[in-house]
């Protein structure tokens, strides 16, 4: 059998209608979302199925939505992983995935950390933007050439060609019209609320500490691939410290890609809304195949490619 990463997106996947057809349809889903509402105090079926879309953006909302529907289209799959990965929140995801973190408890932190990190920035003017056709030495070379401006630096590692920044507006668009003219063939303004995976959110790191601390974590049953180091963590040690440096620390997506394709793993099944992760490792990882459940269709279409290489893997 081919080995096998379970991945999980982020924020900005989000959509109102995420994860309803697989919960009307498996009752092991709609527990899901049961139990993460009453976690949470929050009817995240309502949220995620319903919206309003104004309400579902709002980064405490976000982050456990999107960790919920995740998880509830991970219990319709009979996924047994060699490991398992996040795009940011999606790694909270990946640990309980692993086993490493209840479903009730990554809700709860998850919705702190979102309202932390909304918070960070409170009378700031920040932005963030995608910078498309420039490589990731480049792209760091021009943050540092307009640090005088305030703070920008990248924030996320995407795919080659592919790097986001953050930081104060004035200096991150600076650096996007220093990008264009360094060639880069877009750089792209993004709508979200706070310039996620960089120093500034340093604040947001400090209030999430102490409840890293009081977390109950459990040492990972499958190697979890940490966004900080693009390395495995198994321990609950390791762990603590990934999710508390990944808050303030540009996210390491490509490298995460890059390892597990060294270490083996040939088949990528997303779990969750969207297939942007997808798109990001089939850039990444030459001969990678890629999959993904969030509907009825994709589920069934994940299914069958597994069975297949099951039966393959017999023969």
């Amino acid at each position: 059998m081919i080995p096998s990463a379970a991945v999980f997106p982020g924020q900005g996947a989000q959509y109102v209608g995420m994860g309803r057809e697989l919960a009307e349809r498996f009752p092991e889903a709609r527990e899901v979302f049961r139990r993460a509402s009453d976690a949470a105090g929050l009817d995240l079926y309502r949220l995620c199925v319903e919206g309003p879309d104004d309400a579902l953006r709002q980064t405490a909302n976000t982050q456990p939505a999107i960790l919920t529907a995740s998880l509830a289209c991970l219990a319709t799959v009979p996924l047994e992983p060699a490991c398992a990965a996040g795009l940011s929140l999606g790694e909270y995801t990946a640990l309980v995935c692993a086993g490493a973190v209840s479903l009730e408890d990554a809700v709860r932190l998850v919705r702190l950390r979102g309202q932390y990190m909304q918070e960070a920035c409170d009378g700031l003017d920040t932005m963030m933007a995608a910078v498309v056709g420039l490589e990731a030495d480049r792209v760091r070379a021009v943050c540092d050439a307009h640090a005088h401006l305030g703070v920008v630096e990248p924030s996320n590692f995407n795919s080659p060609g592919q790097v986001v920044i953050g930081g104060e507006t004035a200096a991150v668009r600076a650096v996007l019209d220093a990008a264009r003219a360094a060639g880069a063939r877009r750089a792209i303004p993004l709508a979200v609320s706070a310039p996620f995976h960089t120093r500034l959110m340093a604040p947001a790191a400090a209030r999430l500490a102490a409840d890293l601390e009081r977390l109950p974590l459990r040492d990972a049953r499958i190697p979890v691939i940490a966004n900080i180091s693009a390395a495995p963590v198994r321990t609950a040690d390791e762990i603590r410290r990934a999710l508390l440096a990944q808050v303030a620390s540009p996210v390491r997506w490509e490298e995460s890609v890059r390892a597990m394709a060294a270490d083996g793993i040939g088949l990528f099944v997303e779990i969750g809304p969207g297939t942007t992760v997808s798109g990001m490792i089939r850039r990444t990882a030459e001969g990678a195949v890629t999959c993904h459940v969030e509907d009825l269709a994709s589920r069934n279409e994940t299914l069958a490619l597994l069975a297949a290489d099951r039966e393959g893997a017999r023969r």
